[in-house]
């Protein structure tokens, strides 16, 4: 693993189960949620976390269900993910976080931030979705996935030349190896392509009563969730900002120094507060 030497590998036991999570630096808490691929995990962070951690204290969990962790026998839903995040705080004797989330990840921490707002100290947004309606096309992509169809979402979505697509790919594909890794995926697909349930969460509604100071971060070369999307949430959310970096979808891997810098810029401008 890259940057072994300071992040370390942990696992926790929660209500649904026992998950795995990175760790590494000290300081203010920095707890980072990654999106809904079965490829995803905790270690989606791993380009990030060795610059965050020379100033915070750094978590990346997988969600139960993903990664190297327990898979869960109930349906995964949005109200699942948003406990989790409560359930991983407690577990590892955290109040209040600042909270980043990539994609599905930024849905889930916008709601954390709406629903437990003494939990957050600040929200970073990362390319995330919540504000539309209409079910993307690309979320039903890999209900069977192929290293082929792996390979041509990767170059068609990625935008950065220090990113190799097929070595990423082989790297997704891997993880679709895993034991019930695509049954989970599908699992969460079928709620968040459920009209009734992106209804339900929908975060329209809900990102004018976000208090907490909240970063947008969008890839200039976004795909999946286009640049509107991030221009319609800071519009919403009172005291927050939009920053444009280069890259797509997956800026925080595509291109982690701009993606690095852009976030602990804004970490040191708002520190630890006093919880409410």
């Amino acid at each position: 693993m890259e940057n072994c030497a300071t992040i370390r590998e942990r696992q926790v036991t929660l209500s649904h189960g026992t998950t795995h999570y990175l760790e590494a630096g000290q300081g203010e808490p920095v707890i980072l949620l990654h999106g809904v691929g079965f490829f995803s995990g905790g270690d989606y962070w791993i380009a990030n976390m060795a610059d965050l951690s020379r100033q915070f204290h750094v978590f990346a969990p997988d969600f139960v269900g993903w990664g190297n962790g327990d898979r869960l026998d109930v349906e995964y839903s949005f109200a699942y993910l948003v406990d989790f995040v409560r359930e991983f705080q407690d577990a590892i004797g955290v109040d209040a976080a600042h909270i980043v989330g990539h994609s599905m990840g930024g849905w889930v921490a916008a709601l954390f931030g709406y629903e437990s707002p003494n939990r957050v100290e600040t929200l970073t947004l990362v390319g995330s979705g919540g504000v539309s309606t209409r079910t993307l096309s690309t979320m039903t992509a890999f209900v069977s996935p192929t290293r082929e169809a792996i390979l041509a979402h990767v170059k068609e979505t990625m935008h950065a030349d220090e990113v190799s697509p097929v070595e990423l790919a082989d790297s997704w594909y891997q993880r679709t190896q895993l034991p019930g890794a695509v049954e989970s995926y599908q699992k969460i697909l079928n709620h968040m392509n459920n009209p009734v349930h992106r209804a339900r969460y929908h975060l329209r509604r809900r990102l004018p009563y976000i208090r907490r100071p909240t970063l947008i971060i969008w890839g200039e070369d976004d795909k999946l969730n286009d640049l509107s999307m991030g221009q319609e949430m800071q519009s919403l959310i009172p005291n927050s900002e939009l920053v444009i970096i280069p890259g797509g979808h997956f800026c925080p891997s595509e291109t982690p120094k701009q993606f690095n810098t852009q976030l602990i810029q804004f970490l040191q401008r708002h520190p630890h507060r006093t919880v409410d």
